[in-house]
């Protein structure tokens, strides 16, 4: 065996116990625990999204008219093989109506999307760039908290609180009967 061989093998038997050796350690962890969010605008103004209460983003979806009396909903839209209803998320926020938003995020969980104006594309946040906003009208009810990102704060808008006010607007609900 000549000397550049068997220096080959003792290279190639040093590669395979390090490959071995990092599978048995235990698993380094990010010191810095991270949130991923969607970043999109609503009247020019920048909004952001857990990516965890969305389960897709859609660009140029044809959402079909449909008489109702709830103003926010613009109308249906097919998803994955389901129909679902679409909410103008700007609407829902008092910000007015948009002018025809091209992208459609469908809510995790829900059956229900919401138009955006403008997707800005994910952001990867520390958890403490996140802080919580108190108030009691109804935007600050949608919007619990507020994310700094690259020096501009962003309003993140809480998914479910938002499906909870539109379950709320719905004709014959009782729940919005009761407030």
């Amino acid at each position: 065996m000549s000397e550049a061989t068997s220096g080959l093998t003792g290279r190639a038997e040093d590669l395979k116990l390090a490959f071995d050796r990092a599978f048995a350690e235990p698993r380094r962890g990010d010191a810095t625990p991270m949130e991923n969010l969607i970043g999109f605008s609503l009247a020019s103004e920048p909004y952001a999204l857990r990516l965890s209460e969305i389960g897709g983003v859609f660009v140029d979806r044809k959402v079909t008219r449909a008489p109702s009396g709830v103003v926010a909903l613009l109308g249906f839209a097919g998803f994955r093989g389901a129909i679902v209803p679409v909410y103008d998320l700007r609407v829902l926020l008092g910000r007015g109506a948009s002018e025809a938003p091209r992208w459609l995020a469908i809510a995790s969980g829900a059956s229900v999307a919401f138009a955006l104006e403008i997707f800005e594309g994910h952001l990867r946040v520390p958890r403490a760039a996140i802080m919580a906003r108190e108030g009691e009208t109804q935007s600050q009810r949608l919007v619990r908290e507020v994310a700094s990102v690259d020096g501009l704060v962003r309003p993140l808008v809480h998914l479910p609180s938002v499906i909870e006010t539109i379950l709320n607007q719905r004709p014959g609900s009782n729940a919005a009967e009761e407030q």
